[in-house]
């Protein structure tokens, strides 16, 4: 008898605990949220998991600055397909978008990206985000906050641009090799260029622009054009007086690692 008790009481012990666990798992969403604000990074032209994937891989393992939590990847056809690393463990999280489509025009490129984003915000409750882009991944993170950026999206708190060339690229014999939608669009006084000039920069939105006196492609005067953009009030300018610092090579620059950690997360103690 004493035997059949204790089993009992095992049991029912044990289908409390359950009814405890059941009723304290918290539902999808809220078991995917991140802590603090993720910083979304965006490749440019013909750009690669490998663009933004060394300088997020010193970010993580060489710094511990924050963990590299989502990866996007999206299709030539615009599908999403997300990619939840680590569970957002660590705060600041780090966000990688990829477009296998890395020729298409601003206008595509840019709501692509702003699906990824509201596909983040419905997901992942993610409601306000920074973003990092190097050359036209640049245009295309000021693009999506004076585009799209609001409530069915996720709000920008800060931009870092990279080597963007805001007045396009002024090289002729670089229009003779890439034809592209994209290229089209990267000629300075482009219809998308102007367009982005003519629009309205939201309010209270802080931008740091880094370039190099070494870019051949995104030359500092193309660079420095985003003035014309963004406020002086909103605008910070790195230009960095190196010559043998390519176009590429900014992204892998330890310098620029440190510019963009104090710009997005020194004053909050990171």
């Amino acid at each position: 008898m004493r035997n059949k008790r204790i089993k009992l009481f095992t049991a029912a012990g044990m289908l409390l605990f359950g009814m405890i666990v059941i009723l304290n798992l918290p539902n999808k969403a809220k078991s995917e949220l991140y802590l603090g604000e993720p910083t979304v990074f965006i490749h440019g032209y013909k750009g690669t998991a490998n663009s933004f994937g060394f300088m997020l891989n010193r970010f993580e393992k060489k710094y511990g600055w924050g963990n590299k939590g989502l990866v996007y990847r999206i299709s030539k056809e615009g599908k999403i397909r997300d990619y939840n690393l680590s569970k957002g463990q660590h705060a600041p999280t780090f966000v990688q978008i990829i477009l296998e489509n890395n020729r298409a025009s601003f206008a595509d490129s840019s709501e692509w990206i702003s699906n990824a984003l509201g596909h983040m915000q419905e997901k992942y409750d993610i409601d306000s985000v920074n973003l990092v882009g190097h050359s036209m991944g640049g245009i295309l993170s000021v693009k999506y906050a004076m585009d799209y950026a609001g409530e069915d999206y996720p709000q920008v708190n800060k931009i870092i641009t990279i080597g963007s060339p805001f007045d396009g690229i002024y090289s002729e014999e670089y229009f003779h090799i890439h034809q592209d939608a994209a290229a089209m669009d990267l000629k300075p006084g482009s219809l998308a260029l102007q367009l982005l000039k003519e629009g309205t920069f939201p309010a209270n939105m802080d931008v740091l622009s880094i370039g190099s006196a070494g870019d051949a492609i995104a030359l500092p005067e193309s660079v420095q054009a985003l003035r014309t953009i963004i406020p002086n009030s909103n605008l910070q300018e790195i230009m960095i007086e190196n010559v043998k610092l390519g176009h590429s090579a900014l992204h892998e620059n330890k310098e620029v690692d440190k510019m963009i950690h104090s710009f997005l997360w020194q004053d909050a103690g990171q």
